[in-house]
């Protein structure tokens, strides 16, 4: 199922099937806060560095497949699947976005 992103959140996907750690933290604003893993990233680098890690702990894949508004974010569901515990789990992404940037998200279970 194909659904209709907002531009800063297809261009996160995108990097992020590409693995691409730097391409990834352009989608972010400078000051951007990334919750994952009950873990905080405040800022490009540590975005990036989540990012580095992540990708390098596991292989897998991401595919969004609803999405929704929700107060002032945009949700979007997606199904993970890959060499990790509990795989394979649909995944809540919580984007907050200023302009053309995502400012923050959390992703929750």
């Amino acid at each position: 199922m194909s659904i209709d992103l907002p531009d800063p959140i297809a261009r996160y996907f995108a990097a992020d099937k590409r693995g691409s750690a730097a391409s990834l933290a352009t989608c972010f604003s400078p000051d951007a806060i990334v919750i994952d893993e009950g873990n905080t990233y405040v800022g490009l680098d540590a975005i990036r560095q989540w990012m580095t890690n992540a990708s390098t702990q596991y292989t897998y894949t991401v595919e969004p497949f609803a999405l929704a508004h929700h107060d002032d974010r945009i949700v979007v569901t997606s199904r993970l699947v890959g060499n990790f515990p509990g795989s394979p789990v649909d995944l809540r992404y919580r984007f907050a976005i200023e302009g053309d940037r995502i400012a923050g998200l959390e992703i929750v279970a």
